[in-house]
């Protein structure tokens, strides 16, 4: 770790507890602020708190009193989740406060480069799969970020000789200053967290931050099968690195004659990849030309895509059993993902799908349910789910009470070949805490069968 005098005696507010806000006001205490956390969770119901107190920084909660303001802090380290139209934000940006998250804090004393993944989809599975190749190929990797493992945290460990494989949301992406990867890669961009940003166009914004500050030193891996998303990266100063599922793409990664290039260089056939569709083909490109950037070896490469069957909730293979295949998409919280999932797949699938309802309908997702022959809804969606299931002229419908009825009830109208799949399209906030918790469930149920 760095030591910096960058906060050294400055009046710092961190706002907003939870892990990241945790470790940032232990990190400022150890590079000698003067700390005060503001969390809105009331004392006796937060530990985090609670623990801090007991550790001699100064922590305001139930509220977030704007008269906090007033009290002559120098910098904000802001919970990613909290938005800017938050009043104690928006307050501090009029007065011209800097805003920061603990990613930036983390980019300012990581001894260690940063390899780090953005995008709307694909981001964990491409972080899990670069850590798992530099692994393979014995180099030092330290995972961190949105992946659930705080940045300004585990950073603290990295020596020179290590990578940070970082994935980062637009939410963190918005509070850098300074932070530069050496590779950024962004996975690709599509509508999502618009209640956030406010638009389209603010969300690519917080996306493209993440090249801000690269040099002709650093790479930037993009989706070149998205045309918008290069155009919006020509000003990075980063060298292109392009990769494509569907053509050849000069120093970049891409497939051609069933076999994985980079740079002209064959990586691997694309048949002896284990892990399913297109969109994670995408992926895959895109952590071999991080990799491979990154001096790791094609034997490490092939070794990991062979055996590599997804990240947990994310199109998961779990099982076999009776001849059919459970896959585990509980992370798929809208349809943009369910599309994906779907994809994926050849065989018959019975579709396990439903949660909360956000008001929309699933009418996009009607071109991709071709080789869906039932659909077992639950939650509050699951009359939705019938009407799309009507309309798509799927004969099975069954609508399920909770995760164990709809795996009965799928495997009740399964033969041998098909493929169980969850990938609900909705949030799980209705039955679940956590598409996580959801997911787990999902797994026990199958495992019961």
């Amino acid at each position: 770790m760095k030591q910096i005098n960058e906060f050294s005696g400055k009046k710092v507010l961190v706002l907003g507890l939870a892990k990241s806000g945790l470790a940032a006001a232990r990190l400022l205490k150890k590079l000698g602020a003067e700390i005060t956390v503001n969390d809105g969770k009331p004392l006796e119901e937060n530990e985090a708190a609670r623990s801090l107190l007991a550790e001699g920084i100064n922590v305001i909660c139930g509220s977030h009193p704007l008269t906090l303001l007033d009290e002559g802090f120098e910098v904000m380290v802001k919970n990613p989740g909290i938005p800017y139209s938050n009043p104690i934000v928006s307050k501090a940006v009029a007065k011209g406060l800097p805003v920061i998250t603990e990613v930036e804090l983390a980019g300012l004393i990581s001894e260690a480069p940063f390899i780090a993944i953005t995008g709307t989809n694909g981001k964990t599975t491409t972080t899990t799969l670069i850590e798992e190749m530099m692994k393979k190929d014995g180099k030092g990797t330290v995972l961190a970020g949105n992946i659930g493992k705080v940045a300004s945290e585990v950073v603290q460990h990295a020596s020179v000789k290590d990578h940070v494989v970082i994935e980062l949301s637009s939410f963190q992406l918005m509070g850098i200053q300074k932070f530069r990867p050496h590779i950024a890669i962004i996975t690709n961009i599509y509508d999502a967290h618009l209640d956030y940003h406010g638009s389209r166009e603010e969300y690519a914004k917080a996306k493209i931050k993440i090249t801000e500050n690269q040099t002709a030193e650093d790479y930037l891996i993009v989706n070149a099968d998205q045309e918008a998303l290069l155009s919006m990266t020509e000003t990075s100063r980063a060298r292109i690195i392009p990769f494509s599922v569907s053509r050849r793409v000069e120093r970049g990664a891409y497939v051609e004659q069933g076999m994985v290039y980079f740079d002209g260089e064959a990586v691997l056939s694309a048949a002896d990849i284990a892990l399913p569709g297109s969109h994670n083909l995408e992926n895959i490109l895109a952590a071999v030309a991080a990799v491979k950037l990154s001096g790791v070896s094609n034997e490490a490469i092939s070794h990991v895509l062979k055996s590599f069957s997804g990240v947990k909730h994310r199109t998961q293979f779990v099982r076999e059993w009776k001849g059919r295949k459970f896959y585990n998409d509980s992370k798929a919280t809208n349809t943009l993902a369910t599309k994906s999932a779907l994809t994926a797949f050849q065989s018959p699938v019975i579709l396990l799908a439903g949660g909360l309802d956000r008001g929309n309908g699933f009418d996009d997702l009607l071109p991709y349910l071709h080789a869906v022959k039932a659909v077992v809804a639950f939650g509050e969606t699951a009359e939705k789910w019938r009407e799309t299931a009507e309309k798509a002229g799927i004969p099975l419908f069954e609508k399920a009470d909770y995760m164990n009825d709809a795996v009965q009830k799928a495997a009740a109208l399964s033969k041998e070949g098909d493929v169980i799949l969850l990938s609900p399209a909705c949030a799980s906030w209705d039955q679940y805490k956590t598409f996580e918790e959801r997911g787990d469930i999902f797994i026990e149920c199958v495992n019961t069968l």
